[in-house]
């Protein structure tokens, strides 16, 4: 178990390093198209202007880089095994002129700092992909001052996110994917009804919340659409990887013809829906 771990840990570090780019070149869209999840999830965690603040899996920056911004009197710790993502968000922190983040290219199940150091944890859009979630979550819980809040996003089932169900969907009928085993690392791992509060109490938390967010993303055209996928979608674009040249057009065109059905007032929108789960250390 522990090998097979460290080998996932070292395919997601190689591909997050690469995709990097992509979520540099989206960053504004992205900004727009996350903000609400992000928003929910710093409501749970209570946030005060002396609050010190644990992001982990915090990829280009997001929420953490709005959170420094909410705690002038206190720090917002970025971690990601990713070092070319944890660049972008520095470079956004510089550009912004922020000064009380500090960021840590670190492994979420084996994170290099003290028991109870921080008011508020936090992982946005993370835990779907841990090998091992239950590491990850007691890693959160202890770094957590008792009293402190410790939240998480996730994606929800797959049919209340067409904005990527339709293109893997696409994908996977043109292509005969194997099942993952169960617990495999993906999109919708934790998208179960009250998998996310049983994983929270699980890990010893209290006063456990969970709800759903739901926005849209939205682009101009389906030309748009295909490129901020295959730019920023890991699973995207490692399912296309595996296609030939034939193969692949016939995926563009099927998911281009599929996209008509999510047009209106002239534009694809398509419906993105979260869970936000959070809990109390004691």
């Amino acid at each position: 178990m522990l090998a097979s771990a460290d080998r996932v840990r070292d395919q997601q570090r190689m591909i997050w390093n690469e995709f990097s780019a992509g979520w540099h070149k989206w960053d504004a869209e992205l900004l727009g198209w996350q903000a609400p999840f992000g928003e929910a999830l710093l409501e749970e965690l209570r946030l005060r202007s002396n609050s010190w603040v644990l992001d982990v899996a915090a990829g280009s920056g997001e929420p953490g880089l709005n959170v420094a911004g909410q705690v002038p009197e206190g720090r917002v710790v970025l971690t990601d095994i990713s070092a070319g993502m944890l660049r972008v968000a520095e470079e956004k922190a510089l550009a912004r002129g922020l000064t009380n983040v500090d960021f840590e290219v670190c492994d979420a199940a084996a994170m290099p700092f003290g028991d109870s150091r921080f008011d508020a944890v936090y992982c946005c859009f993370g835990l779907m992909f841990f090998p091992v979630m239950s590491a990850a979550m007691a890693e959160m819980v202890r770094t957590a001052k008792p009293g402190a809040r410790v939240g998480a996003v996730v994606w929800g089932r797959a049919a209340a996110n067409p904005w990527a169900s339709l293109i893997l969907g696409t994908i996977a009928r043109h292509r005969e994917l194997p099942i993952p085993p169960a617990g495999t690392p993906g999109l919708f791992r934790c998208a179960p009804t009250g998998f996310m509060t049983r994983m929270f109490k699980d890990a010893g938390l209290a006063d456990v919340t969970e709800r759903q967010v739901s926005t849209e993303l939205v682009h101009e055209s389906p030309e748009s659409y295909w490129e901020f996928m295959t730019d920023i979608a890991t699973t995207v674009a490692m399912g296309l990887a595996k296609a030939d040249e034939q193969s692949r057009a016939l995926i563009r065109q099927d998911v281009f013809a599929l996209l008509g059905r999510y047009e209106h007032d002239g534009a694809i929108r398509l419906r993105s829906t979260a869970t936000v789960v959070a809990g109390t250390k004691g």
